[in-house]
């Protein structure tokens, strides 16, 4: 009863959290001034139109004289009264801002694009937790020694880089010098052949590498603590040996707190990289969303932010609901 209770309020507290962030969101992206890009054989009345039927702006007139176009724009609250009945209907809108994506369906193409950036993170998560936990682990059970200066070292270097080195890095030598991998991801949909893999994997490395980090840090001051505890000394003189009282006690009481970090990063596999998707020219969600910050193109703010939103948000909630479930200590919302 007392985690049911939890689980309402937690979801209710972020439902309140979301809608307060994507209010601020639509506020903010409608005080910008509207850019837009006109390529050739492209008509700039038809898109002025395309915003005024929307409920952007209105009472456009284009000047032939200065050949410069001016509108009026709607108040915001009258704005967000329109958004919300189209989103109701589930309308998400069309793409206006970016010439790419014009006039195509704002949800079919996050679809689209969503694929690659699940894919990418998937891998990297597959890659790193485990390598991330065995580090970790052989660095406590060495610890201060000089595998677990070195490992510690390695960690250091890891988590102080940017994720941006680190790509560049990847390029440079498994990618230009080794040439192991292509620099960018292939083109296509065909996404579970080996082509299409072995060009995700230098983005794949360069997402995991930091996870791998993380991971070995936690780990390692986690089990290194569970090690120096009374209990395992009990388990000793019981007559366990020591990879025994490792494995039956200590590795279990340290996977407690070590667990619901490896959910959380789970959740937020669909939350991908925005900028080592920019780097490999990976055509997934991260890279769509810098695009439409760029040209302010509403529809697709919107809608991304909203996803990213909530994705940090879900990753917040099953992390926390985790500890109940994991330790039988733990009682969630308990007085």
């Amino acid at each position: 009863m007392y985690m049911f209770k939890y689980v309402l309020k937690r979801l209710g507290l972020m439902l309140m959290t979301f809608c307060i962030i994507m209010l601020m969101c639509f506020v903010l992206i409608k005080l910008l001034p509207i850019v837009v890009t006109v390529q050739i054989g492209q008509d700039a009345n038809i898109i002025y139109g395309q915003l005024e039927a929307r409920g952007y702006i209105c009472n456009v007139v284009y000047d032939s004289a200065t050949q410069l176009w001016s509108y009026d724009t709607v108040p915001i609250l009258k704005q967000l009264g329109f958004y919300l009945q189209r989103i109701f209907q589930g309308d998400f809108g069309i793409g206006v801002s970016m010439a790419e994506y014009r006039n195509q369906p704002v949800w079919d193409i996050f679809m689209e694009k969503m694929p690659p950036t699940v894919l990418i993170n998937i891998y990297s998560t597959l890659i790193g937790v485990p390598i991330g936990l065995g580090l970790g682990i052989f660095a406590a059970l060495k610890k201060n020694k000089w595998q677990d200066q070195v490992i510690s070292v390695f960690i250091i270097l890891l988590i102080s880089v940017p994720s941006i080195v680190l790509g560049l890095i990847v390029q440079y030598v498994f990618c230009f010098k080794l040439r192991w991998f292509p620099l960018t991801m292939n083109s296509g949909f065909n996404y579970f052949t080996w082509p299409m893999f072995r060009s995700m994997l230098p983005a794949v490395f360069s997402l995991c590498l930091g996870s791998i980090a993380g991971y070995a840090r936690f780990t390692r001051a986690e089990l290194t603590e569970v090690l120096t505890s009374e209990f395992m000394l009990l388990a000793r003189t019981k007559g366990l040996t020591r990879g025994q009282a490792t494995l039956r006690h200590a590795l279990r009481n340290a996977m407690v707190p070590i667990f619901p970090m490896i959910l959380s990063e789970f959740v937020l596999v669909l939350s991908g990289s925005l900028v080592i998707e920019r780097m490999f020219s990976i055509p997934g969600v991260g890279r769509l969303y810098l695009d439409s910050i760029t040209y302010q193109d509403y529809d697709f703010f919107m809608l991304l932010s909203g996803f990213y939103t909530l994705v940090g948000l879900l990753a917040g909630i099953v992390t926390d609901i985790s500890y109940g479930f994991i330790d039988p200590r733990i009682r969630m919302g308990a007085r």
